[in-house]
């Protein structure tokens, strides 16, 4: 049977999400974003975090101390590469986004550090 998302995907939004890969920190097409709006799984469009919870967290990834109200980031597990971290993937599709760790800003003290080629952004069209 074909995987969809080989099809769909990009190789590198593939390996990235489908095989729980990680693109080179500072090189992220969303790192710097300031715009506002939501980010959005690369695969399914499930929404995964706000541009509110966005900061800057120097890690060369964009940061987010808090997924959306829409619940759709579950946790993971992860030993890989010699190391005990939390993986964070999306709940629809079971896409890699990245990790998430203890040491982000008030008021949840999380940094979920997420790679861009895992989302998608969609500008909010709100004047407030």
């Amino acid at each position: 049977m074909t995987d969809p998302y080989k099809e769909k995907l990009t190789p590198e939004e593939y390996r990235v999400t489908r095989q729980a890969g990680t693109e080179r920190p500072f090189t992220g097409e969303f790192l710097h974003n300031k715009e506002t709006g939501k980010y959005t799984c690369k695969c399914c469009n499930a929404t995964l975090f706000e541009s509110a919870a966005k900061f800057d967290s120097g890690c060369g990834w964009p940061s987010f101390n808090a997924q959306s109200n829409d619940d759709n980031v579950v946790y993971k597990e992860d030993s890989s590469l010699g190391m005990q971290r939390i993986e964070i993937l999306c709940r629809q599709c079971e896409a890699h986004l990245g990790h998430v760790f203890d040491d982000g800003p008030l008021p949840t003290g999380k940094r979920y550090c997420v790679n861009s080629i895992s989302l998608n952004f969609d500008a909010s069209s709100d004047s407030e």
